[in-house]
């Protein structure tokens, strides 16, 4: 038996473990990360993909590991720098230091209660969307917004089409989502996994609840999939 001191866990094995490790919702989570190890297994150096709310890299790198090319968004000045440094040498990863929505603009991104104790924890709840429970507003910081369709339809001009979406972005998937309905991105994109808040923005459900309703009028859940997490 080796008398070494177990390794120091790495910021991104960290972060992975809050991704897919939460009492009370281990069902969805083990078939995120399930459904996360499918994909990867199909991706390759030829394929482009996207990873909204990237936080510190626990889904980047494993799409990077793949050898694909990855677009990964964070908008936190302090998390963004985490994600920066676990990306470092990854000549096939973008990291972009913004949010994605429908529109471009700067945003007040809302941080969550007990940020300012454990940032790396309280990370994953931030939001450019107002009024989601448990938000602690004096902790906001200005960060800039991508037009995420727009961005999405240079990928498309440039690749053909992209591979794989992720949108995690804390309740702005909602306005996002809505305005690609009315384009024809979602053709362009083999698949595309969103987690939705409707439980964090209350008065968001109903809305929530028709964008879900016409994404499975539209689309099977292998090209479409509100159930990301």
């Amino acid at each position: 038996m080796s008398d070494l001191a177990p390794r120091p866990r790495t910021a991104i094995e960290r972060s992975r473990d809050r991704a897919f490790k939460h009492p009370g919702n281990d069902g969805r989570r083990a078939y995120a990360k399930g459904m996360l190890q499918g994909i990867a297994s199909m991706l390759g150096p030829r394929d482009v993909v996207v990873d909204c709310g990237a936080n510190m890299g626990a889904v980047t790198e494993i799409l990077a590991d793949t050898g694909a090319r990855v677009h990964a968004f964070e908008p936190d000045p302090y998390t963004f720098a985490k994600l920066q440094v676990g990306m470092a040498g990854r000549a096939n990863v973008t990291c972009h230091q913004a949010a994605v929505g429908a529109s471009a603009g700067t945003f007040r991104l809302q941080r969550a209660e007990g940020w300012e104790a454990n940032p790396d924890g309280a990370s994953v709840s931030s939001s450019i969307v107002a009024g989601g429970r448990r938000m602690a507003d004096a902790l906001g910081v200005d960060v800039t917004v991508i037009d995420f369709p727009a961005f999405l339809q240079g990928l498309v001009a440039e690749h053909g089409r992209v591979a794989f979406v992720k949108i995690d972005i804390e309740g702005a998937e909602l306005d996002l989502l809505e305005a690609m309905e009315g384009t024809d991105l979602f053709d362009h994109v083999q698949l595309l996994v969103a987690e939705t808040h409707e439980k964090k923005f209350a008065h968001l459900a109903p809305r929530f609840a028709a964008l879900r309703a016409r994404m499975a009028a539209r689309f099977p859940i292998t090209r479409v999939n509100l159930d990301w997490i």
